[in-house]
């Protein structure tokens, strides 16, 4: 079968979009499947504003219709609501075409937290974007309750994983810094709300692993915390496995892949009684969830290494490639005219 995903999220972008993307596109390929992802890396781009690290396509809809009539599909996914996204939208609907969508951000609310726009905006912009789709996969149980109540249609269910050799318990080793250690790992954006963890009175250190548009102010501002910036999976691996509790103090996430990183790491979590968390830390063996965040982090820090090992092993990629594949609808042969080759640009020219 030949895929098409089409993403703004993508490399040399480091987040849960990215590597859940990269996870499920390398089950498929091992399937016999073949797997093109178009993201920005294929369009001539733009710097997001307020968020400059991320790149965004700029009126990429006669290059991305070129490709994909050249890959010729015989299903369609998109990814994100940005410029890809809208474009490949317009393109399907113009040929009748059925494609799935995903809701990977939470994206009314993190609009709001940076311009205050309404909320009800956001959801109107998201329902538009997302309603002539096949199947809108979630991963989280509790998103899915919030966008029935606010009149979305199609959900498909879409758990998650985690690379459990990747991510994995390891010997301690001494440290220069007081522990216990609290680590956040994840973007320095105002929508993580970071702050709120940077600001806890808590014994020890607190670690901050990930870059982002806050970074420089909360280097600044606070000087006891210890920042690694963005680091590759292997460093951030062994960030998880020298930490005594991961904090996680996102209020907009829909779901939380660093959360289970660092469950199977042997780490527990603390977080609020929100999406995301609460359809990870389901059980208090592994973590605790309280809307005063430092008494979440005191609670948490007792767990089990090996109780959280257990239940980060219940999130697989397998399981998580396998409902993606089955949410695909297929594209109606004949669909595509035959074309004399199928080399389909890399980078944009």
């Amino acid at each position: 079968m030949r895929i098409a995903i089409v993403s703004d999220a993508w490399r040399p972008q480091i987040n849960g979009v990215v590597r859940t993307i990269e996870s499920v596109v390398g089950i498929l390929r091992a399937q016999g499947h073949e797997v093109e992802v178009f993201g920005p890396d294929r369009f001539r781009t733009f710097p997001c504003p307020t968020y400059p690290e991320i790149r965004l396509s700029l009126f990429p809809a006669s290059r991305l219709r070129h490709m994909l009539k050249l890959f010729a599909p015989d299903a369609i996914h998109i990814v994100t609501e940005g410029p890809l996204g809208w474009a490949a939208r317009g393109f399907c609907r113009k040929r009748a075409i059925p494609f799935t969508t995903a809701y990977h951000t939470r994206f009314p609310e993190y609009v709001r937290a940076r311009t205050r726009m309404p909320l009800g905006w956001g959801y109107a912009f998201m329902r538009r974007f997302h309603a002539p789709s096949a199947g809108m996969l979630v991963a989280a149980q509790s998103i899915r309750d919030e966008l029935t109540a606010q009149g979305f249609k199609n959900l498909v269910p879409w758990s998650r994983g985690v690379d459990i050799a990747a991510f994995r318990p390891q010997p301690r080793r001494p440290l220069d810094d007081p522990r216990p250690i609290w680590l956040y790992a994840g973007r320095l954006a105002v929508e993580k709300n970071v702050r709120a963890f940077l600001d806890l009175d808590l014994p020890g250190t607190k670690w901050v692993v990930g870059g982002g548009p806050q970074m420089q102010a909360l280097r600044q501002r606070y000087t006891d915390v210890r920042f690694f910036g963005p680091v590759g999976s292997e460093e951030l691996s062994a960030r998880y496995a020298q930490a005594d509790c991961f904090v996680f103090p996102s209020r907009t996430d829909t779901f939380g892949l660093v959360m289970v990183e660092a469950l199977a790491s042997g780490v527990p979590i603390a977080a609020y009684p929100v999406p995301g968390p609460l359809d990870v830390v389901t059980t208090p063996k592994v973590g605790a969830l309280n809307d005063d965040l430092r008494m979440a982090c005191l609670t948490a820090i007792g767990r089990d290494p090996a109780d959280c090992r257990a239940h980060a092993e219940t999130f697989t990629w397998a399981q998580c490639a396998a409902q993606f594949l089955n949410a695909l609808r297929p594209i109606a042969p004949g669909t595509w005219q035959p074309a004399g080759r199928r080399a389909i640009p890399d980078a944009a020219s």
